[in-house]
């Protein structure tokens, strides 16, 4: 279905060298800040506990931290919560306490300290937990990252499956860049995010150079930078309607899902934008500089019809 057709086919190609430049400097700043700044990692892979408290007033994140630091949780990290009046309170691992008595001693600090103070949420993990959950998390991303490049190792000639890779990769890293950068907690939420992120960009990614190598069969006088800007162009409608659906729904959970889901939905909001300017504007011109051609795939294309011709012989 398409809501509308492009008549002349978009030059997306003679933008490729300053796309994939951009993306370049994206990719190296996201790595810098990774190896810098690190990942804000949740209570989910460190340990520890989370609280999250409200005031009907704006609150005093100062007072609060003092409150806080007066029962000897100096490492604990106090820091507004979605709006002025909400406070999300991490506390590290205190071995002498058990997590009950942690966050009953922080609940009467907090409540010593100003009498409105309503508790919402208290979670807590234990560091073994902790470490299981992150040696587990990281095992599932890579799981993943395997199975999607043997994938595309196989439904691709070689130069569109590198260029597929590298393009589902730098999702990945610009998503963790953003969260280093802006020190946003780094939850199991969020390695979710990431995982439905390289999901949707293999899709896209799929489509259109599935139009390209459709293109180079039909377009037998066109030259290469022709047909692969014919093939994002044809595609362009679909990419637009499913797109825009998918960021509307996002978009819901980004806004209305409240503070749970925000991580979430932000991740996801940045993967989906990237995933759309990666698969057009980072995948194709890397397939590009491959040296990706019609003489390419129609190697593969006879290799396959000899093989199809064998097993109907065989059979």
């Amino acid at each position: 279905m398409e809501f509308f057709r492009i008549k002349k086919d978009i030059p997306f190609m003679s933008y490729g060298r300053l796309t994939t430049t951009i993306s370049l400097v994206t990719f190296i700043l996201a790595v810098f800040f990774l190896g810098t700044r690190g990942l804000n990692y949740g209570v989910d892979f460190t340990g520890g506990t989370v609280m999250e408290v409200s005031y009907p007033h704006a609150a005093d994140i100062e007072s609060i931290r003092q409150a806080v630091d007066r029962i000897g949780l100096k490492d604990a990290t106090v820091q507004n919560f979605g709006t002025s009046q909400d406070v999300l309170i991490r506390l590290p691992i205190k071995k002498a306490l058990s997590i009950a008595q942690l966050s009953e001693e922080v609940s009467s600090a907090l409540k010593a300290a100003d009498s409105q103070v309503e508790i919402r949420r208290v979670e807590s993990v234990g560091s073994q937990v902790g470490d299981e959950l992150f040696e587990n998390g990281a095992l599932a991303l890579l799981i993943v990252l395997f199975g999607i490049a043997a994938y595309l190792a196989m439904r691709f000639e070689w130069r569109f499956a590198i260029s597929a890779i590298i393009a589902n990769m730098h999702d990945v890293v610009i998503i963790l860049g953003f969260f280093a950068f802006f020190q946003w907690e780094f939850s199991l939420t969020v390695l979710a995010a990431i995982l439905a992120v390289l999901g949707y960009s293999v899709n896209e990614s799929v489509v259109v150079f599935d139009r390209v190598r459709e293109n180079f069969r039909k377009m037998r006088k066109a030259g290469t930078v022709e047909v692969i800007d014919n093939a994002i162009t044809r595609t362009l409608s679909r990419t637009v309607i499913t797109h825009t659906l998918t960021l509307t729904m996002v978009g819901s959970m980004l806004f209305f899902g409240g503070e749970v889901l925000h991580y979430f939905s932000l991740a996801l909001t940045i993967g989906i934008l990237f995933g759309i300017y990666s698969s057009v504007l980072v995948a194709c011109p890397v397939a590009m500089l491959l040296g990706v051609s019609r003489a390419n795939l129609i190697g593969d294309v006879d290799k396959k019809k000899k093989e199809h011709v064998e097993e109907e012989f065989i059979a």
